[in-house]
């Protein structure tokens, strides 16, 4: 049985020959090349365990294609081999990504050990990401079946792979957009480097410049010694930047100036700080209608959203709320000592058919706060203090009582009609509400309603904004 598929990339014959049949007599699966087209050929059918790639090609340099390599498979560990052995050469290798450096010329026993030894280091980094992942499957977030969700996990662990590439990952607030930054940062190759955020709606905009970059001693009034920023903290790793869409117009020019050249200046420097890292953002505005409307950078913004990430809402993976509800209720049962084992049906109708606007921060908060208030075996509908604006008012409940009415009798109990009518429209107004962020204007044009006749729905329906406060109108 073949113990791992190695490509041997080198100019000369002899070398290919020789170093191949070391391997095979090994027992590894070996391939070989002999340019860069030859290699990318190869890979780009099947990519190899392991590369011994030669630093001096007839159609480009080692040290160009491991750089190429390791964008696309930054876990793949690359072994120059060189008859050029300065120690300049050496750094630059090693810096780019290569696993080590071996002088021609030498012996097979010598590039025997390093190989096993590269290939021993690649099995441990990975079942270290194994058992990270599995770690991090036992969090909120994970326990899902919805297949809404299963895509964006699927799309978070592809994009895990690639070393720069950046992610727009988008939602409503709650959902659990951070988790999923946090998510691709630990899968990914730079999982051992700082993992730095920064909320852009949490800090005013004329110090968030400042927060993000650093500044020079004396670049403004209070500026009394110099500061590193928070892209220089998170240098070789990951920077979150959650809603992005309340950056100002001055640092998104700077930002993208970043994402282009990797290079940006501290407040009141004139020296170009180079940074290799990572950008994912995230918003729950909707960028694309910002971007029309001249109110974000049309350049920037594609270039944020080179991977796309959408973090579906609980109400639209209602299969996932009984589920999450038991877990969360048996998590904070056994932290506050309560006997609580089981939901009353009648207390996961309310759960199914609750709006959760708050998506699944709300329902883990509800559960800490019923687990650590209430008493009792069996948690009933009495037990869940549940927010008016987010009562079972959903599509799934209409949806549901309109089956009923329309493949049933309408003389056995009659149609409760304003009822239904009104818990329609409610439903209809809070989707609408979510879609445009509450803005009441947008709200009504979606609904092809006068914003005065939204304004009193909203009113009649005790409906608010998803802060509390009376929705904005502008």
């Amino acid at each position: 049985m073949s113990k791992a598929n190695i490509l041997v990339v080198d100019d000369q014959d002899s070398i290919r020959h020789f170093v191949g049949k070391a391997l095979e007599d090994e027992g590894y699966t070996v391939r070989t090349a002999a340019s860069v087209r030859e290699t990318r050929e190869a890979i780009e059918h099947d990519m190899p365990d392991l590369l011994l790639l030669d630093l001096k090609l007839p159609d480009g340099t080692g040290i160009e294609l491991l750089r190429e390599i390791k964008r696309v498979q930054p876990e793949v560990p690359i072994i120059l081999m060189t008859a050029f052995g300065e120690v300049e050469t050496a750094v630059e290798a090693m810096s780019a990504g290569a696993h080590w450096f071996v002088k021609k010329p030498f012996q097979n026993d010598e590039l025997l050990a390093l190989v096993a030894r590269a290939l021993e280091s690649q099995r441990l980094w990975l079942e270290l990401r194994r058992l990270r992942h599995q770690a991090f499957a036992d969090e909120d977030y994970l326990h899902s079946s919805s297949p809404s969700m299963q895509e964006a996990y699927a799309i978070a662990e592809q994009v895990s792979r690639g070393d720069n590439t950046s992610v727009l990952i988008e939602g409503e607030s709650g959902t659990g957009k951070e988790y999923f930054a946090n998510l691709i940062h630990r899968m990914s190759a730079r999982h051992d480097k700082p993992f730095v955020e920064i909320n852009c709606a949490a800090i005013p905009r004329e110090l968030l410049e400042s927060e993000l970059f650093g500044h020079e001693k004396g670049a403004f009034t209070d500026a009394r010694t110099q500061k590193m920023g928070l892209m220089e903290l998170a240098n070789g790793g990951t920077l979150f930047l959650d809603e992005i869409g309340e950056m100002s117009p001055m640092l998104q020019v700077k930002l993208l100036r970043v994402l282009e050249r990797r290079t940006f200046k501290r407040v009141g420097g004139t020296k170009d700080i180079s940074v290799n890292l990572r950008i994912i953002s995230a918003t729950n505005q909707d960028l694309d209608r910002l971007v029309k409307e001249g109110g974000f950078r049309e350049d920037l913004y594609y270039r944020l959203k080179v991977v796309p990430l959408w973090v579906p809402a609980l109400r639209d993976r209602r299969e996932d709320i009984l589920p999450l509800a038991r877990l969360f209720m048996e998590r904070f049962a056994r932290q506050f000592k309560k006997a609580f084992q089981s939901i009353a049906p009648a207390a996961e109708q309310l759960l199914v058919g609750y709006a959760w606007p708050g998506n699944i921060r709300e329902l883990r908060n509800l559960f800490e706060r019923t687990m650590l208030l209430e008493t009792g075996a069996v948690l009933e509908p009495v037990h869940l203090k549940l927010a008016p604006r987010g009562r079972a008012s959903t599509s799934v409940t209409i949806g549901q009582r309109i089956d009923g009415i329309l493949n049933g009798s309408l003389t056995d109990g009659g149609v409760p009609f304003e009822a239904l009518v009104e818990e329609l429209e409610r439903a209809l107004i809070l989707r609408a509400s979510y879609a445009t962020n509450w803005n009441q204007s947008r709200t009504a044009e979606l609904l092809q309603l006068k914003r005065d006749k939204l304004r009193y729905r909203m009113k009649l329906y005790e409906i608010e904004s998803e802060d509390g406060a009376e929705a904005p109108q502008e």
